[in-house]
């Protein structure tokens, strides 16, 4: 049976959103957002490197629960004795074209792939090139127990060499206990595809993690919806939520384009409240340029925003240990992102 056939979410070979958005690609849109990009008025990159914090082989060994944040949506994600990684863009840059300018905020990672022990679980949240790189999934496959993806995008973890047996495919609403862990596929307001000719062939999605200790939610990319709320309460309350937080456009003629399927920071706080998140940890920006916002206004608003509700959060630095047991952490809070200069490189 064919995935979206299989899906309740599938017609006609595409799958679809609950809420419909508008986002369709061609060669004149393409070259129109680019030109829009060019002229753009805003600090898109910030003027150093961003400050990275290594990660040494003595705190992954720790057997202690923690998370480390790779700068964009990528993090390592250590509970129950697992190690996880969720959505591991790892490499320079997230085009299709290996010479592109649009590098890493952080020029390097915290830790290399080959440096980074043995990884149980690999979760991907869509096939989108920011979030599925194929460099960094070929390094990983000899690493990597199983890759746990939405329906679909195991054709692509296939096409790079992974074994098919690793690779599990689940739609929204199903789950699965993997190694000991419940991961419960949930949706998101998003779109997918890695060409002009394959938009919403693969399925994109959340994820609600547990274990008898843990409840996590990552959110992947997507805009607001009623989802979350649904989310929260079948999932609910979670300790912490990875949040998408950024490479949104918030005006001009691509604003309805894109608002349905990014959120303004605004929008995920709010997302994080539907959901019971916990502390919050926004993602999804730090890492490249993708949208024509200041490199930086997502934290910026988010803390604004989120300090206005009093609500608990944490914004790491890249590669920093975020360890669950000191959560909710303290009010305090460094805003390195304000002055990037200043942390460890």
């Amino acid at each position: 049976m064919d995935n979206w056939n299989r899906s309740r979410r599938g017609n006609n070979g595409k799958f679809q959103n609950e809420i419909p958005v508008f986002v369709k690609y061609s060669v004149g849109v393409t070259v129109s957002m680019l030109r829009e990009f060019l002229s753009a008025k805003t600090q898109r990159r910030p003027k150093q490197p961003l400050p990275i914090v290594p990660i040494q082989r003595g705190t992954l060994s720790d057997r202690k629960d923690k998370i480390f944040w790779f700068g964009h949506s990528a993090a390592l994600l250590q509970i129950g004795g697992k190690t996880i990684l969720l959505d591991p863009m790892l490499g320079k840059n997230p085009s299709p074209f290996p010479f592109s300018r649009n590098r890493r905020f952080s020029v390097k990672l915290p830790i290399t792939i080959e440096e980074l022990p043995p990884i149980d679980i690999v979760v991907l949240s869509h096939d989108h090139f920011d979030h599925l790189d194929s460099s960094s999934i070929r390094k990983l496959i000899p690493k990597a127990g199983t890759f746990l993806v939405p329906l679909g995008v195991g054709k692509r973890i296939q096409k790079r060499g992974a074994s098919p047996d690793t690779v599990i495919e689940l739609d929204w609403g199903e789950e699965r206990i993997v190694q000991g862990i419940r991961f419960t596929c949930t949706p998101a307001r998003h779109f997918s595809g890695r060409g002009l000719f394959d938009q919403n062939s693969t399925l994109w999605c959340s994820w609600v993690i547990k274990t008898e200790k843990r409840s996590l939610f990552y959110s992947g990319d997507g805009g607001y919806g009623p989802h979350f709320k649904r989310i929260g309460r079948q999932h609910g309350p979670f300790e912490l939520a990875l949040m998408e937080c950024g490479q949104y456009i918030e005006c001009g003629q691509y604003y309805k384009r894109w608002s349905g399927v990014h959120m303004l920071p605004e929008e995920t706080v709010q997302a994080h409240r539907d959901v019971q998140g916990g502390v919050l940890l926004p993602v999804h920006w730090g890492g490249f340029t993708l949208a024509l916002h200041d490199w930086n206004e997502p934290p910026r608003r988010l803390s604004a925003a989120a300090e206005e509700q009093c609500m608990p959060y944490h914004i790491p630095r890249i590669g920093e240990a975020v360890y669950l047991d000191q959560i909710p952490l303290s009010s305090q809070h460094d805003y390195w992102w304000r002055d990037p200069g200043s942390g460890t490189d």
